[in-house]
């Protein structure tokens, strides 16, 4: 079943339509995984861990139970967890990068990663979407 009315592409194959329930479901797991993903990470810098360590080791934390929301809540399709990890590594690396140049301008790390949550979770849904889930067209 999709989320909207199925329509033809360019070339006339069937697509369903714009699912604005898929990015409800998406912004909705997305709060989740990122107050899980942020919890860690300040928990881990608080508990004394390098800002490398901590980000890296909140979002290995993460993966799996971001795989498995992003699987069941959002996507509701099998998908592929290399894929997904691959992906996460890219916006992991990304992340690093950013956080790194904030902290360069005087950020403080908590602050930066506060700053860096949306966009962060925004370049994850869209490789999950275009590589993982395979889900273009808002279904999964």
């Amino acid at each position: 079943m999709t989320d909207s009315p199925v329509r033809p592409d360019i070339l006339g194959a069937a697509r369903p339509a714009f699912a604005p329930r898929l990015l409800l479901r998406f912004g909705m797991a997305g709060i989740l995984n990122a107050a899980f993903g942020y919890a860690a990470f300040s928990i881990l810098l608080l508990a004394g861990a390098p800002i490398g360590v901590a980000l890296v080791a909140a979002a290995t934390a993460g993966v799996a139970f971001n795989f498995q929301t992003s699987k069941r809540l959002v996507f509701r399709s099998r998908g592929r967890a290399l894929r997904f990890v691959a992906v996460y590594g890219l916006v992991l690396a990304m992340n690093w990068l950013a956080l790194r140049g904030l902290g360069a301008m005087g950020v403080p790390a908590i602050a930066g990663q506060a700053l860096l949550v949306l966009p962060a979770a925004l370049l994850s849904f869209l490789g999950q979407k275009i590589f993982v889930f395979h889900s273009l067209t808002g279904q999964s």
